[in-house]
Parts: structure tokens; C-alpha cells; sequence
């Protein structure tokens, strides 16, 4: 499911499921994490993470959502983006959305196409994201465009991503590669100690209320509503439960 291209100093991980818009599934997050540790241990300097056939990640794969494990990867997956001791950039096309968006704010930097579409309709599924997303997504975009994101299930185009700071420059791969060539020739050491002081800013660790809502809405049966609504294309019946 990953597509493996060094360029120098530059290694590129493209998610290569077209035929589902790149949906991560278990075995995808499992391969994602490797192949970035692997690049790490090439020598990458720089990691680009892309998408295949015009799309980003459309999310979650809903057949295996529910699957034992997948929410552990996925939280796996996106700490490995975090803590990745190098920079590393989202190259930003097309459907961007749940667990994709995860998976872009989870890296440094971002560009993007003007007419992508990003959004995290979790709520119409009833899934939760991490509260680390929640709080890396305020630190991005402030409260006011968090809320209408998580709450009012509000979608960003890409020229609005830009205008937001969500993103900082316009383009596809290529030019996500061509600007981590030029990051490719700064101190190493030096953007890894940016890193790490700008993660610390951000780790308050959980609250243990935050915890125990996503424990508990990942567990519920209005998930299981959520994906079968979704899968026979119908309007789901949430109950709370």
C-alpha cells in the first residue's frame, strides 16, 4: 500500500490504494509506520507523505475500522509521524478527510491543491479522533475553525486551507518535493531540536475525561449505526448509546 521513492536526502511515502481514495486500514498504518522508520534508518533527512490518483487519504477504511487493532495503529502511526526526529511534509490533494486529516496535521508542514476538499466527519459516523489531533488541530487553526471542523462538521477547501495557515504552500508532490530539497540542506540537528521544542508546547498530556469519551464512543453501538448507515447510504439513527 506504500510507495517508496528516495530522492537523495528525501524519502517519499506515497499511500497507493487509489481504488478506495487511499482509505488506511490496519495493515496500511502498520506498513506507513515501517516504511518511515526504514527511511530514517536510509539516512532520510526530509520524509514526504503523498497520495495516489488524484486523492490524499479519504479516511478510515470503514470494513475495517472496527477491526482489533486498528485504533491502536492508527494512534501508533500518527505518534511515529509526530515524533519523527526529522521534518516531514503532507502533500495534500483531493479528498483529505478523518483519518487523513489525521495523518496531515500529524506532520510538519503541508501544501495542498487549491480545490481539495478536508474535513473530519467523525460525528456522522460516531468515531472520535485523539485528543493530541484536537489540540495539534486548535494549535493550527485556533478555536473558532477547530470547532467548525469537529462540531459543526464544516469542510475546508485547499485555497481555504492556505488562507487558514492550515497549509503553507500551493501545489501538489512535486512540490512538496521540491521544498523538501531545499529543507534537505539545513542543519539536521538544528530542525530536530525546533522539533522537539515545538512538540513539547503541545504535549499536556490527556485528561482522563477525554480518554474515557474515546474509549467510550469507539465501543459504542452508534458506531456500528454509523457504518452501516453509511454503507447502505442511508441517514444513521444515533441513540447515544
Amino acid at each position: 500500500m506504500i510507495e517508496v521513492t528516495d530522492h537523495g536526502a528525501v524519502t517519499a511515502l506515497v499511500l497507493d490504494r487509489p481504488e478506495r481514495r487511499n482509505a488506511l486500514h490496519t495493515q496500511g498504518l502498520i506498513d506507513l509506520r515501517l516504511e518511515l522508520a526504514a527511511a530514517l534508518d536510509r539516512g532520510a533527512r526530509i520524509v514526504v507523505v503523498g497520495g495516489a490518483g488524484g486523492h490524499f487519504c479519504s479516511g478510515a477504511d470503514l470494513n475495517t475500522v472496527r477491526d482489533d487493532g486498528f485504533v491502536h495503529e492508527l494512534e501508533q502511526t500518527l505518534v511515529a509521524l509526530r515524533d519523527c526526529p526529522c521534518p516531514t511534509i503532507a502533500a495534500l490533494e483531493g479528498f483529505v478527510l478523518g483519518a487523513g486529516v489525521q495523518v496531515a496535521v500529524a506532520c510538519d508542514l503541508r501544501t495542498v491543491n487549491p480545490d481539495a476538499t478536508i474535513g473530519v466527519p467523525a460525528a456522522k459516523l460516531g468515531i472520535m479522533v485523539p485528543e493530541w489531533t484536537i489540540r495539534r488541530v486548535v494549535s493550527l487553526l485556533g478555536q473558532t475553525h477547530a470547532r467548525a471542523m469537529f462540531l459543526g462538521g464544516i469542510q475546508a477547501s485547499g485555497a481555504q486551507a492556505l488562507e487558514l495557515g492550515l497549509c503553507q504552500r500551493q501545489g501538489g508532490l512535486d512540490v512538496a518535493l521540491a521544498w523538501a530539497a531545499e529543507l534537505a540542506d539545513l542543519a539536521p540537528l538544528s530542525l530536530a531540536g525546533h522539533k522537539v521544542g515545538l512538540n513539547v508546547l503541545e504535549d499536556l498530556g490527556s485528561s482522563e475525561a477525554y480518554a474515557e469519551a474515546y474509549r467510550r464512543a469507539w465501543a459504542s453501538e452508534d458506531l456500528a449505526e454509523g457504518i452501516a448507515a453509511f454503507t447502505e447510504k442511508r441517514r444513521p439513527t444515533f441513540t447515544g448509546r
